[in-house]
């Protein structure tokens, strides 16, 4: 079974930035697209950017294209998300999930990280 851990999250200022990584302590996230999900105090959970399993595909939310890039390292067995240009509004938690649908949606990824908290401040 995939166990999520994320890391790489912390305090920055505004057009820092960070990059954060999810790892699978049992090895098997290779066989799972991965999604990176925030969710900010009072907000609902938001897709941010999905990487596919199969082709390694990428897609991103509007509000970070051109800003933050995923990728994967499968011989670390890590996805990554690099954000630059970090904004006040990506302060939030940022979870990582495993799924088999390339998609931003929460609903279909079924196994989570417990997530780490990214805040942009000066």
């Amino acid at each position: 079974q995939v166990q999520l851990v994320e890391s790489g999250g912390g305090l920055v200022q505004p057009g820092g930035s960070l990059r954060l990584s999810c790892a699978d302590a049992g090895f098997t996230l290779n066989y799972y697209t991965i999604g990176w999900f925030h969710q900010a105090p009072g907000k609902e959970r938001e897709g941010v950017s999905c990487i596919s399993r199969s082709d390694g595909s990428t897609y991103y939310a509007d509000s970070v294209k051109g800003r933050f890039t995923i990728s994967r390292d499968n011989a670390k067995n890590t996805v990554y998300l690099q954000m630059n240009s970090l904004k006040p509004e990506d302060t939030a938690v940022y979870y990582c999930a495993a799924g088999f649908m390339t998609t931003l949606s929460s609903t279909d990824f079924g196994s989570w990280g417990q997530g780490t908290q990214v805040t942009v401040s000066s």
